[in-house]
This record gives C-alpha cells, sequence and structure tokens, in this order.
C-alpha cells in the first residue's frame, strides 16, 4: 500500500514538472516539445494505472469487512485481557502480544480507514472504546507489566488517546474509582520512571484552559505545512475538566502527595531547561565557525525535545496552581514557601534566558535550523507569563503580596523581563548603541488572534503592580552586611538554625536541602530539627544574660 502510494506521488509530481516545462518552452523549439509532450503521455498513462491499482488496494484491503475482523480481534483481545486481570497476580504472565495487538487494532481502525467506513458505525462502538479506555487507564502504571516496551506502548497509547475528543470522552466514562487512579499514578513523583510520556498526557488534559493555550499550531509554524495533519500534537484542544478536578481533589489530600508531585516537576523542569540552554550553546558555536559544520540532526532534535519538555513542565505548572493555589499560596502548610521560592527562581531564570537582548536564545531562533522548528519566544513566554498572572493577578490581596515579595526577593529578578513581555525595550547602558531600528521586537499584543484582550489587560495589571512594587521594596530595603547573608546561597538574609549542631542558613536552603537529605551542609550531623533565627532577638538576649 505504500509503495504504490510512494509511486503516485512520484509520477504526480513528475507529470506537473512536465506540464509546468510545456508552458514555458518556447514553440519555435518543435523538437523539445515533441519529447515533452511524450513524456507527459507516459507519466499521464503511468499515473492512471497506478491510480486505479491504489484504488483496488485500498478497497480490497481496507474494506468494510476487513474493519469488521480487525474490529473483533480488538474486542477478543479486550475481553482475554480482562479476563486476565482478574486472574490477579498471574497476570504477570499473560502474553504480551495480547496488549500490543489491542493498542495496533484501535490504531488500525482509527487511522487506516477511510471516511467511507467510520468507526462510529460498528456495533457496540462506544462500548468499546470505554474498555479500551479503562485497559489503558488501569494498566499504564501496573506493576505487574514488567517489559519496558509494552509498558512504553501503553503509555503512547494512553497519550494519544486523550487527544481526541470522542476517545477522551471514553476515559471520563470508566468508573470513577479507575478515573482517581489513573490521575494518581500520573501524579506520582517523576524520578525512576518515564515521566515526559505522563507529563504528556497530564498537558493534554489542560490544553484549551491556559494562559494563550488555544492554539492547535504555533503561530510561527502556520505557513508551513504539517507532515500529518491527524498526528495527536495538531488535534484541537479538548480539556477535561473531570479530570482536572480529580487532580485537584488528589493534590489537596494527604500532607505529602503534592510537596512530592511538584518537587520531582520543579527538578526535571531545572534539568530540561538547563540541558536545552546548553545545547543551543554548542549550536551557535558551531554556527559562527568559519569552516562549514553541520549540526548534528540528532542533537538538533534532543534540543527540540528539551525545549518541549520545558514548555510542557511550565503547563503542567501553570494547571496546578490555577486548580490548588494554596499549595504554593498558603504558607500555613509547611511545603509552600519553600515551593513558592523553588518556583519563583526557575521563572526568573527562564525569563532572563529567553528575554534577554541579543542574546543566545534570540540568535538561534532567527537561524530556523531545520529541527529546531518549535523552539520560539511564543510558546515558553506564554506559559511562564500564565504562571505570573496567576500568582500576581488572580486571587485575594494577601497571597498576592506573598508571591510579589517572593518574586522580587530572588536575586535573578529583573523587572525589564516583564516588560518584555509587552514589547517595552531594554534600558540601555552607558556605552551601547541603539538597535536597528527595523528590527522586529516580541510583544504579547502581536498575537490577538491567540491571546484575548482580558489576558492582554491582566499582563498589563501585573506589570503596573510589580513595576510598583519593585520601586517600593527599594526605597525600603536596608543594606544587608556579607555575615548575616546565607552561606549556601548568598541571596537572603539568615532566617534559620539547626538543631542541634547549630549552624545556619536562610529558610529557602535549608527546606530544598532537607527534601532529600538530613544531614547539615557543613558538619554532616543529622538535623533533628530546625528553628528560626532572628539576629536582633539573639544579640538583645546575649546582652541581657550578660
Amino acid at each position: 500500500m505504500v509503495g504504490v502510494s510512494d509511486d503516485v506521488n512520484e509520477y504526480a509530481m513528475a507529470l506537473r514538472d512536465t506540464e509546468d516545462k510545456l508552458r514555458r518552452c518556447p514553440k519555435r523549439r518543435k523538437d523539445i516539445l515533441a519529447e515533452l509532450t511524450k513524456s507527459q503521455k507516459v507519466f499521464s498513462e503511468k499515473l492512471d494505472h497506478l491510480s486505479r491499482r491504489l484504488a483496488w488496494v485500498h478497497a480490497t484491503v481496507y474494506s468494510q469487512e476487513k474493519m469488521l475482523d480487525i474490529y473483533w480481534l480488538l474486542r477478543v483481545c479486550l475481553r482475554t485481557i480482562e479476563h486476565g486481570d482478574r486472574t490477579g497476580s498471574l497476570f504477570a504472565f499473560m502474553p504480551e502480544f495480547y496488549l500490543s495487538v489491542a493498542i495496533n487494532s484501535y490504531s488500525a481502525l482509527k487511522n487506516y480507514f477511510g471516511p467511507v467506513h467510520s468507526m462510529e458505525e460498528l456495533p457496540g462502538y462506544e462500548e468499546t472504546l470505554t474498555r479500551l479506555a479503562a485497559t489503558l487507564a488501569k494498566h499504564f502504571a501496573d506493576p505487574r507489566i514488567v517489559g519496558t516496551d509494552i509498558r512504553d506502548s501503553l503509555m503512547q497509547a494512553l497519550a494519544s488517546y486523550v487527544c481526541y475528543p470522542h476517545s477522551l470522552r471514553a476515559v471520563e466514562r470508566i468508573p470513577e474509582e479507575q478515573r482517581i487512579a489513573m490521575v494518581r499514578n500520573l501524579l506520582a513523583p517523576y524520578e525512576q520512571r518515564p515521566w515526559a510520556q505522563t507529563n504528556w498526557i497530564l498537558v493534554r488534559l489542560w490544553r484549551g484552559c491556559g494562559f494563550g493555550y488555544r492554539y492547535t499550531r504555533l503561530p510561527h509554524l502556520l505557513k508551513t505545512k504539517p507532515e500529518d495533519a491527524n498526528l495527536p500534537s495538531l488535534q484541537k484542544p479538548c480539556p477535561s475538566t473531570l479530570l482536572q478536578q480529580h487532580m485537584a481533589d488528589l493534590l489537596r489530600q494527604g500532607p505529602d502527595v503534592a510537596p512530592s508531585f511538584l518537587n520531582s516537576v520543579l527538578n526535571q523542569l531545572n534539568w530540561a531547561f538547563s540541558e536545552f540552554i546548553g545545547m543551543i550553546q554548542e549550536i551557535q558555536q558551531a554556527a559562527e565557525r568559519l569552516e562549514r559544520n553541520f549540526v548534528d540532526s540528532r542533537q538538533l532534535k534532543v534540543c527540540a525535545t528539551c525545549f518541549d519538555l520545558s514548555v510542557s513542565l511550565l503547563r503542567v505548572l501553570e494547571m496546578t496552581i490555577t486548580l490548588v493555589p494554596e499549595i504554593f499560596l498558603d504558607w500555613s502548610r509547611p511545603t509552600s514557601e519553600m515551593l513558592l521560592r523553588r518556583l519563583a527562581q526557575l521563572l526568573n531564570q527562564v525569563l532572563n534566558r529567553v528575554t534577554a537582548e541579543r542574546n543566545l536564545f534570540d540568535r538561534v531562533v532567527t537561524l530556523r535550523l531545520p529541527g529546531l522548528e518549535s523552539v520560539d519566544h511564543y510558546p515558553i513566554l506564554v506559559a511562564v507569563t500564565g504562571i505570573l498572572v496567576r500568582l500576581l493577578v488572580h486571587g485575594p490581596a494577601s497571597e498576592t503580596e506573598q508571591a510579589t515579595s517572593v518574586l522580587l526577593a530572588d536575586p535573578c529578578f529583573q523587572l525589564r523581563s516583564i516588560g518584555y513581555l509587552l514589547g517595552q525595550p531594554e534600558p540601555l547602558a552607558p556605552g551601547t548603541t541603539l538597535p536597528a531600528p527595523d528590527r522586529k521586537r516580541f510583544s504579547l499584543q502581536s498575537y490577538t488572534d491567540y491571546i484575548s484582550a482580558e489576558e492582554l489587560a491582566q499582563v498589563e495589571q501585573m506589570l503596573a503592580h510589580l513595576t510598583a512594587a519593585s520601586a517600593q521594596a527599594a526605597a525600603a530595603s536596608l543594606p544587608t552586611s556579607e555575615e548575616d547573608l546565607c552561606p549556601i546561597c548568598y541571596a537572603h538574609p539568615i532566617s534559620a538554625v539547626f538543631q542541634p549542631c547549630g549552624h545556619k542558613s536562610c529558610k529557602a536552603c535549608i527546606n530544598q536541602h532537607l527534601m532529600n537529605n538530613k544531614d547539615c551542609f557543613f558538619c554532616k550531623a543529622t538535623i533533628v530539627s530546625v528553628e528560626d533565627w532572628d539576629k536582633a532577638a539573639t544579640t538583645s538576649a546575649t546582652s541581657s544574660a550578660a
């Protein structure tokens, strides 16, 4: 089928080229015209023959009878899997063949049969979709399945399943207990498992709800034709508010669910974005060499993947902070302040790398290298903006003030990065020259087809709020001596003392450290507790004792 289809495309292109040459050929060159006419006739006859053959193959192979056969096979495999599942631990010995055939059968029914034979006309279609959804939801993280390949296949099948409205609704129809178990598995900490695929699944449940996140294709790619419009990533957004609610409910349950999940997301974001920056540095160096130097296509692909992962992780953070803002903003929770400080640190790093004038990111985007098509300012900046707007614009004033103070306290914060979002130029440093007048500046205001007027107004409100808050903070801040600064980060004042050893750091550093390690930074003694430390109170107590 593929061979005949490729031949049809090849002869169609040859016929088109010949007809173009006939139109351009001077009429006085009758010898050339005769040869071209002969070639045109040969290509046309061959194309007609191949088209008939292609139609015959399609009608024979992808017939209604064959469709019913594959549908029967899918139902048999599902019944076998369901029966095997009821055998308990013996399910571990069921041949993986049944799982892979079920996945491939559904893929064949969805992708290979033309519009003449619709899946929706099959008997029991809705029930079968729901049964398959239940199988994927239950077994993608089933510890009884030990084969890495089949686990990856199940994960990819579920990721594709939630991209299409009809199959996503099938996931929503499975019993509530199974839906909650599926979301719980998606929220498990990302370490020691293939986290990228589960992250894609969470993003697809959110796509269509986030800030400027209603697009099917990125703005800068609209002029290029996609290789395959049926790809899951090119489907229209179809968010699931039901599954989002399950996620919110699970994150509110228990003291450890949200911190462990969000710490793993923040760790992976830090890794993915750092890898991306390191790779574009290498790509830029290769592009600047005088000798002809080609960048390895595999390296370009990995670089684009790290960028896409960074964007998707930011979108998961946006979803989390929109659904359950108290995880970051309710400081009565023991981990909220630490999570918010980590989030602010990463957001500032991303903004500074992407928004600096004539920076590395700008230069690599301008190169428009094949393989880096998805790398652009829009996807990553709107994802960061969505998080900032939720922190600084929505919600009560007390929470907004907490988020503002944490963002401004981060040493990497630069107000000009927020101004960049609305196209404001960076203040010129002494001795620098003005940028070229024809240089097009990035601005969210240029994407009115993607960002609503209400969203733009929220960004303007955020910029005005941060401008006033940063001016007020600068006026009120007092100089801090070096001995009062945290000896770990040198960014925040000392605010915590460890017991029993008595060493000190800021709360942000020790809270983050204690997530993975209970030993003191300095003496390696086991930390039993962490207490607030106030230099003024300690000094006055010492004076009173004297």
